[in-house]
């Protein structure tokens, strides 16, 4: 039987592919910047990678790559990986006019070698749609150096157990529930997408990985921001959380797991 998680990944290159220019079509707001979240917090005034000068960043699942734009005009050099070619051809020109280093990958195979980058981050890209997290992190761990920086935006778990409707403020799935799928005429899988608990998130990264969590951030919806976005809207950003992103260090070495 082929691999499941090679299926997965399959299966998301192709939506992302299909769904490119779709998606840019919906969001041009939010692709013309390094937004974190549909809140719509930006990287310039949240400065949540730190100081930028002299460092080497990678960013996880970059789509069109807007981040990566953004950091290459402040970082020693930015690199942006996605698993779909389509969203990868819609990358712009760095500030300077020259096309962004890029590389198309899996985030459960990131082509770099040990310790390349001083920070890696990821908004909104790859770790929704990745079935063995640890595997995941892990890589991350690997192409980063100890001390290194790591920031990346998921859907916040309690959006979890609301229906894709965004003017619905009724539960109506499990927050236990950590999978969902959909298969083709076939029964193929054609898209994959899952969810982790806070407490699953706090173990993968600081109880079996190898990262420290600094801070955890819950954007509140903006009293200016009109917009609904896929599942975020007004309405439901009065009531609760729709973006967790967490701010890690990678461990410098195994003692400071006894501390």
């Amino acid at each position: 039987m082929p691999d499941l998680h090679r299926l997965i990944s399959d299966a998301n290159r192709a939506f992302w592919d299909q769904d490119a220019a779709r998606y840019h079509a919906a969001h041009p707001e939010y692709l013309a910047d390094f937004y974190w979240c549909p809140e719509m917090l930006s990287e310039e005034d949240a400065r949540l990678l730190g100081e930028l000068d002299g460092k080497r960043v990678v960013e996880i699942g970059c789509g069109s790559a807007s981040c990566t734009r953004w950091v290459s005009g402040r970082a020693e050099l930015a690199v942006g990986c996605d698993i779909s070619a389509a969203m990868l051809r819609r990358a712009a020109s760095n500030e300077d006019g020259n096309p962004l280093p890029l590389v198309q990958a899996d985030a459960l195979r990131l082509p770099f070698k040990d310790g390349s980058f001083d920070i890696a981050f990821s908004a909104f890209g790859a770790f929704p749609f990745i079935a063995d997290l640890d595997a995941a992190l892990a890589e991350v761990s690997r192409v980063i150096i100890p001390g290194g920086r790591f920031v990346f935006s998921v859907n916040h778990p309690m959006r979890w157990i609301f229906p894709d409707d965004p003017e619905s403020l009724t539960a109506e799935v499990s927050y236990f529930d950590r999978a969902y799928m959909e298969h083709d005429d076939e029964g193929r899988i054609s898209y994959a997408e899952f969810h982790r608990t806070m407490g699953d998130w706090i173990r993968a990264l600081q109880v079996r990985g190898n990262f420290i969590i600094d801070n955890l951030i819950e954007p509140e919806w903006p009293a200016d921001l009109e917009r609904t976005w896929g599942q975020w809207s007004p309405k439901r950003g009065e009531v609760f959380p729709g973006t967790a992103i967490f701010c890690c260090t990678r461990r410098s070495n195994d003692i400071e797991r006894l501390l």
